[in-house]
């Protein structure tokens, strides 16, 4: 008789955004002539600079010629985008890596779904509450959870970001093995400075705990203040993975490449005590488990770092910004509290007194043609909230805020 992973039954029915996609295509095959504006998932909706699609073409001419054809390439990413994102991404801050450092994958999402195989599934875990969900599915397939019961699952540290916290969260009161950090945050577009970066860095290091540190939104910050990465922080070389993407800032959703950065100096430990390099034990298990991004993708990537396409991404990226700002302003316009929005690409707003965040969702769908993404889908401290993003066109966005003025209206 073949078993199962029983762990995957203590998931939800159905990851978030695979119900929201789920209730607007009921939406719609009831209501086809209705206009749907969507400001829920956090898809770009602006092309990939010109640069990146003619080194990609580059690329696929290259693999026509005997001479420069290119079979397997290495497991873990090219030298070239390697060297490029060192420097480019770190030594400009002052940080300094070697190659076998990075690791070139397709994405952030694999990579944070993947890593938790390096770890044992006795290490306690502890996310920020509301989290992005992948975070937690994963350590829940792998075994580190209890079952869910009262929005929350055993087993699993939350710690509640809100409005009474200002967003900035706690360190745990009890000894945690694995900290899952994202900033500037997904879903509620708020951001900590590095002072408060660096109380989660001492913890770690206290504690031989590991953070796991979400940086796909560092393009996005605006204020000198907020650490771009976490290795601005002393120590973190010791206790902390950093996770980073081209998706929100080059376009690459569809393209698909980010990287992940394990510091020689990060050691986890066997149960009698003794310290093994997590660098090398990702190394094994990327290289045994991946064939790698494509050589015709990296090329892309290394294009990011040209002079010319770094202009055009902070043109995209004032954009979407700018469709943030139109967001917070027009919700607050008319009586909304919101939060983030100035470091991120996210807005979260106080749903209106007395609703429930899918209540909210629902009404916005039903009766103003507008689909955000309910807080409550982030977790428990969640409800009550409700996300929109600024990653729309500018077009819909301004039509959205003007539809939303217009039935929330005092």
């Amino acid at each position: 008789m073949i078993t199962i992973n029983e762990n995957f039954l203590k998931l939800q029915d159905s990851y978030l955004f695979v119900t929201i996609a789920e209730k607007v295509k009921k939406y719609q095959e009831k209501n086809p002539n209705k206009d749907i504006i969507k400001l829920g998932i956090g898809d770009i909706t602006r092309p990939i600079p010109k640069n990146i699609a003619e080194a990609m073409k580059k690329a696929v001419d290259e693999m026509t010629n005997i001479n420069t054809f290119r079979g397997y390439g290495p497991e873990i990413g090219y030298d070239f985008l390697k060297e490029k994102i060192i420097e480019n991404d770190y030594k400009k801050r002052g940080i300094n890596f070697e190659n076998f450092e990075v690791f070139i994958s397709d994405g952030i999402g694999s990579d944070i779904g993947n890593i938790v195989d390096i770890f044992g599934i006795d290490n306690t875990v502890a996310i920020t509450d509301p989290v992005y969900p992948a975070y937690l599915d994963t350590n829940v397939m792998s075994g580190r959870s209890g079952n869910f019961s009262n929005g929350k699952y055993g087993g699993i540290i939350y710690l509640p970001v809100n409005a009474e916290n200002n967003f900035v969260p706690e360190l745990p009161k009890e000894k945690v093995d694995m900290i899952y950090l994202c900033f500037p945050n997904n879903p509620t577009g708020t951001v900590i400075t590095k002072q408060e970066l660096k109380k989660w860095v001492d913890y770690a290091r206290e504690n031989n705990s590991i953070i796991l540190f979400d940086g796909a939104y560092e393009a996005y910050i605006q204020n000198s203040n907020i650490p771009h990465s976490i290795y601005e922080i002393e120590g973190a070389k010791e206790v902390a993975i950093e996770f980073r993407s081209y998706s929100k800032s080059a376009g690459f959703t569809g393209i698909r490449c980010g990287y992940t950065i394990v510091p020689k100096e990060l050691q986890g430990y066997t149960k009698e005590g003794k310290a093994i390099s997590l660098n090398k034990m990702w190394n094994r298990r990327q290289s045994t488990k991946t064939n790698g991004v494509s050589y015709i993708t990296q090329r892309g990537a290394e294009a990011v770092y040209t002079k010319e396409v770094e202009a055009q991404i902070k043109e995209n990226i004032k954009y979407y910004m700018n469709n943030t700002k139109i967001i917070k302003e027009g919700l607050e316009k008319i009586g909304f509290k919101t939060f983030g929005g100035e470091n991120a690409p996210y807005v979260w707003l106080k749903v209106p007194e007395g609703k429930k965040s899918w209540e909210f969702f629902d009404e916005l769908l039903e009766n103003v043609g507008i689909v955000g993404t309910p807080g409550i889908g982030f977790g428990p401290s969640g409800e009550g909230y409700f996300r929109l993003t600024g990653f729309g066109t500018k077009e819909n966005t301004e039509k959205a805020i003007r539809k939303i003025q217009e039935y929330y209206q005092p």
